[in-house]
């Protein structure tokens, strides 16, 4: 389980773009809402440390145990449908032993680790009928799941690692072209459909925040009033902002005029008190995560390697891309955290054990 490495061989160099990317969101959120500022450092801190401990213990040990990675996974995702609380009119959050955490969170990086060894034991299988059948099937029952909770948002995330995955482990390019051939006319016809009066595809108010996307004039004091003030938020900030924990009266964020600005608006907070130079910033930390992520994956041992460092530059980057576009008005509201930065114990925690597997994928890196 443990191994002796290098210290020459750890990446430290992902662990400062990591920690120092949690800092800036330790202070937007502490400026957004300051009695969350000590939680978030708390969730900082223990993710720190069960990072470290993670990257210790050999991921190829941790992936022999992929099978009942994914039966937790399913256990505890059940645990929100029959014993999971309702806040805001979304039931994700379950209660164990006094600790309140977001089972959905944690899905991702299970689900990486189980795809991870699945698609490795069964490499010489993957551009097969059966078993691309199988995975799904194994997809299908933890995203049903996440998007029965409901949580949309999540549920195209887990869709979008899966996708990387399968592609990092081999399928065919036939396969991607023709997959690809029947989700577009599927997407936009879902689009026309869910834009039909009286649609039962999704839930009433997902398919409002995507008519208050397309037209948010129409819509800008009832849906569309949160993102319309966190694109002026942003643009108030010009290039240097306003300062953290400004008094500024035409605050965007100190008009209370976003509601949750900790964590789904938290990119708008960076917008408004570090000016571009801050969110630009922000952008370049989480590319440079990315693709450090990608050059871990380059030079994995063996694919299930691979697949972990990919999955995860996938997970941080396209969430990060998601949250920024619905705070600028480029997506419709999805309601999915800032990987690192928004407030939220479990993202936290998940993303620095995954970040933990990862940081071990490189000490055992080959070597050139």
């Amino acid at each position: 389980m443990l191994r002796q490495y290098k210290l020459k061989d750890y990446d430290f160099k992902l662990i400062l773009l990591v920690v120092t990317l949690s800092i800036i969101g330790i202070l937007a959120v502490g400026s957004a809402k300051s009695e969350l500022m000590t939680r978030q450092i708390f969730g900082v801190c223990a993710g720190f440390a069960i990072m470290i401990i993670a990257s210790f213990i050999d991921y190829s040990f941790i992936l022999y145990f992929y099978v009942y990675l994914y039966i937790i996974n399913i256990i505890l995702l059940l645990s929100v449908t029959f014993f999971g609380r309702n806040i805001g009119g979304a039931q994700r959050w379950v209660n164990i032993m006094g600790i309140q955490f977001q089972p959905s969170e944690t899905a991702k990086i299970l689900l990486i680790l189980f795809f991870a060894q699945f698609i490795m034991k069964y490499r010489e299988n993957l551009n097969t009928l059966k078993f691309l059948i199988i995975s799904v099937v194994l997809l299908g029952i933890p995203l049903l799941l996440v998007y029965t909770q409901p949580d949309l948002s999540t549920s195209i995330m887990i869709v979008v690692i899966f996708c990387v995955m399968l592609f990092i482990g081999g399928l065919s390019y036939k396969i991607v072209v023709g997959v690809l051939a029947i989700i577009v006319p599927i997407i936009s016809l879902f689009f026309f459909l869910i834009l039909q009066p009286d649609q039962q595809i999704i839930k009433d108010y997902q398919a409002n925040r995507i008519l208050a996307w397309l037209q948010p004039e129409k819509y800008a004091d009832t849906i569309a009033y949160q993102t319309i003030n966190s694109m002026t938020a942003i643009g108030s900030g010009q290039l240097w902002g306003k300062g953290l924990n400004n008094n500024v009266i035409a605050s965007v964020k100190n008009g209370n005029f976003i509601s949750e600005p900790q964590t789904d608006f938290i990119y708008a907070v960076i917008g408004e008190e570090l000016g571009f130079a801050g969110a630009c910033g922000v952008i370049i930390l989480v590319l440079f995560i990315v693709f450090e992520c990608i050059n871990i994956a380059r030079i994995s041992k063996d694919l299930a390697g691979s697949i972990i460092a990919c999955g995860m530059a996938a997970l941080i980057g396209f969430q990060s891309f998601l949250n920024m576009s619905v705070a600028t008005g480029l997506l419709p509201n999805t309601g999915i955290p800032f990987p690192f930065v928004s407030y939220g114990l479990t993202s936290l925690v998940s993303l620095y054990a995954g970040i933990g597997v990862l940081l071990n994928v490189r000490l055992q890196a080959k070597k050139y």
